[in-house]
C-alpha cells in the first residue's frame, strides 16, 4: 500500500457565518460546500464565496454535471443550483447516517461514517445497488479518474484513502496532519478540495500523480 503525508497547497476560510464545513463538491467553475443550513458557492481562485441557497445541508454533496444533490438528515435532496430549488428528494441510505456524497457512473455514492462502509444508490429511487465495507469510519467520498477515495476522521487522526471498489481493500493512503480532519471530499484534476468541519475550512490538498 502507498502511504504518503498531505501536501496541503492552499487553506480557504474560515468564512463569516460558517461555523461547519460538511460536504464539498466542484462543478467546473466553483467549490460548493455544505455549512449546515446552506450551500455556499466558493470561487477557487479568489477564495470569495460567491452566492448561497439557502437549503438543509448536513453532510455530503455532490454535483452530476447539471444538479447538486445534497444530504439533509436521512434526505437526498435534488437541487437546481441556478434557482436553488429542490427538485426531488430520495431517502438517505443510511437514515441519517450518510456522511459523503458523490456522483459517479449515472449514480450516486454515500458514505456512511459510523456504518463503516459506502453506498452506491439509484439517484431516482434511493435503492441500494452495491455496499463497500470500510474499517474506518468514512465522512467525504469521490471518485476520481476512475479511483474511489474517501476521507476519514477519528479522534485527531484523519486521512485521504484510495479503496478497491469492488472489495474495499486499501490501496494507497495519504495522511493528514495531526488535528487536521476532513469531512467533505472531492476531486478536481490534481489535487482534492476537504471540507474542514468545525474549523470552518476548505483545503487544497495535492493529489498523486499516476504515471
Amino acid at each position: 500500500m502507498k502511504h504518503s503525508a498531505a501536501d496541503i497547497v492552499r487553506e480557504y476560510g474560515p468564512f463569516p457565518d460558517v461555523k461547519q464545513v460538511a460536504g464539498v463538491t466542484f462543478d467546473g467553475q466553483h467549490v460548493w460546500f455544505a455549512s449546515g443550513d446552506k450551500i455556499n458557492a466558493l470561487d477557487p481562485k479568489s477564495g470569495k464565496v460567491q452566492r448561497s441557497i439557502e437549503v438543509a445541508s448536513h453532510a455530503g454533496t455532490a454535483f452530476d454535471g447539471q444538479h447538486l444533490f445534497q444530504i439533509a438528515e436521512d434526505r437526498i435532496l435534488k437541487i437546481d443550483p441556478k434557482t436553488g430549488r429542490v427538485l426531488a428528494t430520495i431517502p438517505a441510505p443510511g437514515n441519517g447516517g450518510d456522511s459523503g456524497l458523490a456522483w459517479a457512473e449515472g449514480t450516486l455514492w454515500v458514505g456512511q461514517h459510523r456504518g463503516r462502509k459506502i453506498v452506491q444508490v439509484d439517484p431516482e429511487t434511493g435503492k441500494i445497488l452495491r455496499t463497500i465495507e470500510s474499517n474506518r469510519v468514512v465522512t467525504g467520498v469521490t471518485w476520481a479518474d476512475g479511483e474511489l477515495w474517501h476521507g476519514t476522521w477519528e479522534g485527531e487522526e484523519s486521512d485521504l484513502r484510495r479503496i478497491d471498489p469492488k472489495t474495499g481493500e486499501v490501496l494507497e493512503r495519504i495522511e493528514m496532519p495531526s488535528g487536521v480532519g476532513v469531512s467533505g471530499l472531492e476531486a478536481d484534476g490534481d489535487q482534492f478540495f476537504c471540507g474542514g468541519g468545525g474549523s470552518g475550512k476548505v483545503r487544497a490538498v495535492r493529489r498523486p500523480k499516476r504515471k
